[in-house]
């Protein structure tokens, strides 16, 4: 078993920005990380300053590399179970070894529920998008489709409309909208075709159409979606505490700086923030980190100030 002032799971953009202030501030830490960041499918990293269109593994392998520069152990793997134990907490590895921390730090990131039709999935984070900002450039000028699964959709279709004149809803299962909707819908020139969506259609690995009930098709080059954003807060469960059910899924809900309600537990990244991407992952990261390092800070203080009146 080995002692560390910190336990970060999840070596991606939060973890890795939350372990370099503290290894730099001269704290033991520990990443571990599954491999399997969330932006994975996606070709590049956007608006990411100085770093523009970076492939996202090749930015998380400069971050290993600072990170490891300054001391962090990194730990390819899964933590299967973490237990409270005094002051600190317990971390048992998915290769049964184990490991102690004064502070734990959940990076563990959110799971995309995608909406279920069939041939979805395979296009996800390439042709299958759902944030404008992320992937819109990319996708300017194209013939772009708008996956109704609920009210919102409309939204979305009316900020992908900046980036293309070929926008269409596909109402699928949304059986109305209000009368504002349809209105704004018309003036910007977006067309809303009824039926429900039964499969994505691709071709060499792009997605080409989408097949609706009764035998039509509607030619697209993208598909915007509105997942439901769930959390990997199952560690934090076997803690005791309890996720947050918002609009878009579900979260580890936090206070400023990442600590949660949990002593000891601080978040970061998506398990906390179902919306940041790259950038505000990384921020959370540093915020919590600089956070935790604080209350390490104090604990030290305070436990030295008792020794000394104790002398």
């Amino acid at each position: 078993m080995t002692n560390y002032d910190v336990a970060v799971v999840g070596g991606s953009f939060a973890g890795l920005s939350a372990a370099v202030p503290l290894a730099r501030s001269l704290r033991s830490v520990l990443v571990v990380d599954a491999g399997q960041p969330r932006n994975a499918p996606a070709e590049g990293a956007h608006n990411v300053l100085g770093h523009e269109g970076i492939a996202p593994r090749e930015l998380l392998a400069a971050g290993r590399r600072e990170a490891e520069g300054y001391g962090v152990e990194i730990r390819e793997g899964e933590v299967a179970t973490v237990r409270r134990e005094g002051d600190g907490f317990v971390l048992t590895l998915s290769d049964g070894s184990t490991a102690t921390a004064r502070r734990l730090l959940l990076a563990t990131g959110l799971v995309d529920e995608l909406p279920d039709v069939p041939g979805l999935a395979e296009h996800w984070g390439t042709s299958v998008l759902h944030c404008p900002f992320c992937h819109g450039w990319e996708v300017r000028g194209k013939r772009i489709g708008v996956l109704a699964t609920d009210p919102a959709a409309v939204h979305q279709a009316l900020m992908f409309r900046q980036l293309s004149p070929h926008v269409t809803v596909l109402q699928h299962t949304v059986a109305d909208f209000e009368a504002e909707d349809w209105e704004q819908l018309a003036a910007v020139g977006v067309e809303v075709v009824s039926g429900e969506v039964l499969r994505v259609v691709g071709e060499d690995g792009a997605l080409r159409a989408v097949e609706l009930a009764g035998g039509h098709a509607v030619g697209l080059d993208a598909l915007v979606v509105a997942p439901r954003f769930v959390a990997r807060g199952e560690l934090y469960e076997q803690l005791g505490g309890t996720l947050t059910e918002g609009p878009r899924g579900r979260f580890i809900e936090a206070g400023p700086m990442g600590r949660t309600a949990l002593p000891g537990v601080w978040v970061a990244g998506n398990a906390g923030n179902l919306m940041a991407s790259v950038v505000p992952s990384m921020s959370e990261g540093m915020y919590a980190g600089s956070a935790i390092h604080g209350d390490l800070m104090m604990a030290d203080v305070e436990r030295a100030v008792r020794e000394r009146a104790a002398a």
